[in-house]
């Protein structure tokens, strides 16, 4: 055959191609991220707020859950007008959980134990009392951080999201949520002809803003940071509702930040992991925000109560949402990046809340959770079932107006102690109460308890390890009707390995068919074979399972 120069150059452009393909660090294959709210955690010195100590202090235990990835909530310098996402420098651990030896200690240690560990990166804004927000109100605007934030030329119109100072400057500001969070200017993707200081992405406040941000990432991945999560990572650049031009940010970070740190990786707040992966993150968490996938599953009413949603006593939820949205996101990330189901997070519910307490319902919500592709992440608490606690104080701007997030920070519950073994403060030094619940769940009697929500997290992850179908890049099959929700029913497999997940978190027997999925022996390897019954057919197979049930099956060779 003859080889022409146009094959050649076709050649050439696919080994390129594939040599320039996206980098995925190899260990996300394998990772499961704990996230540990730091004033929460564990308490080293008795002040009553959680410290970086007191995360050391608790490694094993983190270790011994079956996950190998830490992400810890912001640690930075803060005012705590919103729990540490209101930072007044970016380069310094906050006194009260620390300083930054003791961070590089942490870090250090956390490698030692083979884990890995993120920071929080709050990307978007600052606190209102940052040294540069500060210089920014100054009447001379061509000073180092004038442009650095948001700010009208005078006040003559008033547009919404933005508010008024004290500043010398002529202008409002911008903020992203409260008042005191004034958001950094990474440009608008589409300035308005009628606002002159909205500045394109490329103007020079922008691409200073996007240097510092690199400053950021590099300062802390030089003192062996593993990654980060992003903080409200679409966010960033404003009347940008496509998310182009903020993608396209995200992309020359990731380029410059996989060159520079081939093992680090980012996790997106983001919830649209289509964009987000595009754009260069590895993970994305397909969650609460805009999206109503998780929510009919888990908060359906966007309250505390569960009626409705498809983890309900109820069984009168709905899958179709979920299933819908969660194949399209599946479909377009698979192999360039990794979507996370969270277990919760300190800024909802918890998934003990409301109707949902019990052990066996946990468990079953759990199943779901800790066998689904992509990267799990298990909120801190979620393992044991700590729950949410309704009524607690506004604690650092947790109130919002549709929920108390101090009900999902409340202090880590280790044992019988007082103060559930969190710190040796009086119970009114405590920066947020405990969990009055006498029979509130704690680490030390889960530990001992071989039925406990606790070691059956552990079982479920170390099968989950000891398998690739079942692990992070094995492939998912949505086996059961959206028209029948309950019970639920998928596959997981991966060279030639298979396994299927039957949930049901209704108080009902339910029973479902399905095309057969081969004839097959198959071996319950998670849950009671008293639970299910699974009848394997020529042309379809059933299944039929008690209620508030979750078993995994394995296929046998």
């Amino acid at each position: 055959m003859k080889i022409t120069g146009w094959v050649i150059l076709a050649c050439l452009l696919l080994v390129n191609g594939t040599m320039k393909a996206r980098h995925l660090p190899q260990w996300l294959e394998r990772a499961v991220v704990y996230q540990i709210y730091p004033a929460s955690f564990k308490d080293s010195d008795g002040d009553g707020i959680g410290d970086l100590k007191g995360i050391e202090s608790q490694l094993d235990y983190i270790k011994s859950i079956g996950v190998n990835t830490i992400w810890i909530s912001p640690v930075f310098s803060s005012e705590f007008f919103d729990g540490g996402y209101d930072v007044t420098d970016f380069y310094s651990v906050d006194k009260r959980y620390g300083t930054n030896t003791e961070l590089v200690r942490l870090v250090n240690k956390v490698h030692e134990k083979g884990m890995r560990i993120f920071m929080d990166l709050v990307a978007g804004h600052t606190s209102d009392k940052h040294p540069w927000f500060i210089q920014s109100k100054q009447a001379d605007t061509n000073l180092q951080y004038s442009d650095y934030y948001i700010w009208t030329n005078g006040k003559d119109q008033k547009p919404k999201k933005y508010v008024d100072s004290d500043a010398e400057r002529d202008g409002y500001y911008m903020k992203n949520f409260f008042d005191c969070q004034p958001a950094l200017n990474y440009g608008f993707a589409n300035p308005n002809p009628n606002h002159p200081w909205e500045q394109p992405v490329d103007a020079p406040g922008p691409q200073a803003v996007r240097r510092e941000l690199k400053n950021i990432i590099s300062f802390w991945m030089d003192k062996g940071m593993d990654g980060f999560r992003v903080d409200m990572a679409y966010s960033l650049i404003k009347n940008d509702s496509e998310h182009v031009e903020t993608s396209r940010l995200w992309k020359e970070i990731s380029a410059w930040f996989t060159e520079k740190y081939p093992e680090g990786a980012f996790i997106a707040e983001w919830g649209e992991p289509t964009n987000s992966i595009g754009g260069g993150f590895h993970i994305d968490f397909l969650f609460h925000i805009g999206r109503k996938g998780y929510t009919s599953l888990f908060f359906n009413k966007k309250k505390t109560e569960d009626i409705n949603c498809y983890f309900g006593l109820e069984g009168a939820g709905s899958l179709k949402q979920f299933v819908e949205m969660y194949k399209k996101e599946y479909e377009a990330t698979k192999g360039k990046g990794y979507i996370s189901l969270p277990t919760s997070n300190h800024d909802i519910w918890r998934l003990a809340c409301g109707k949902r307490t019990e052990v066996d319902q946990l468990k079953v919500a759990m199943t779901f959770l800790l066998t689904m592709p992509g990267v799990p992440c298990i909120y801190y608490g979620d393992e044991i079932g700590m729950r949410y606690i309704e009524g607690l104080p506004d604690v650092e701007g947790s109130v919002l107006a549709s929920r108390n997030r101090a009900g999902s920070r409340t202090p880590m519950q280790w044992d019988a102690s007082a103060n559930w073994g969190f710190s040796t403060a009086l119970a009114e030094k405590l920066y947020i109460p405990v969990d009055s619940d006498k029979n509130a769940p704690y680490v030390e009697k889960e530990q001992a308890d071989e039925s406990s929500l606790l070691n059956y997290v552990r079982c479920v992850l170390k099968l989950r390890a000891s398998s690739k179908a079942l692990g992070n890049i094995g492939e998912w099959t949505f086996v059961s009707d959206v028209k029948q929700p309950y019970p639920m029913v998928y596959l997981r497999e991966a060279d030639g390995e298979r396994y299927c997940v039957v949930v049901n978190p209704s108080a009902k027997k339910v029973a479902t068919k399905f095309a057969t999925l081969g004839s097959e022996k198959k071996e319950i390897v998670i849950g009671d074979k008293k639970q299910v019954k699974y009848k394997s057919g020529l042309i379809e197979d059933r299944v039929e399972i008690d209620p508030v049930s979750a078993v995994i099956f394995k296929f046998k060779k």
